[in-house]
């Protein structure tokens, strides 16, 4: 289900319609809109990714052309993936090994996690004005 603005719709009424409400204020909820209620619908499986610890991985791959061997190309891969082991960076390497003509010339990869602790600092003084 997509996001739409209210001139969208084709009714226009004094009321929000029943599955619009959330929380409950108008009536009914849809389902993955209730309150407390955590829906495999509702969520993203890269979210998931986030909160079981992946980070956003960016691999840039240098390779040598298949019919011209002396030149480099290049080639960026990114999807979550976990540090430090990185398995679905090992996975699509070993597929490229395996099923692509272009061998690996190098790898460059980049690592962050999306989903961390908040970070606190101190504040040294506080200044008031007027």
């Amino acid at each position: 289900m997509g996001w739409y603005r209210a001139s969208h719709f084709s009714h226009v009424s004094a009321s929000p319609p029943e599955w619009l409400a959330v929380g409950g204020h108008f009536g009914k909820c849809a389902p993955a809109m209730e309150v407390g209620m955590v829906s495999r619908v509702g969520v993203s499986e890269d979210f998931r990714k986030q909160v079981l610890g992946y980070g956003l991985t960016t691999a840039q791959i240098l390779y040598r052309m298949p019919d011209h061997p002396s030149l480099l190309q290049t080639y960026v891969w990114q999807n979550y993936d976990l540090f430090p082991n990185f398995p679905a960076l090992k996975d699509f390497l070993s597929f490229w090994q395996q099923k692509l003509e272009g061998p690996l010339f190098s790898v460059t990869v980049a690592h962050s996690k999306l989903i961390k602790p908040a970070e606190l600092r101190a504040v040294d003084g506080v200044f008031g004005l007027h």
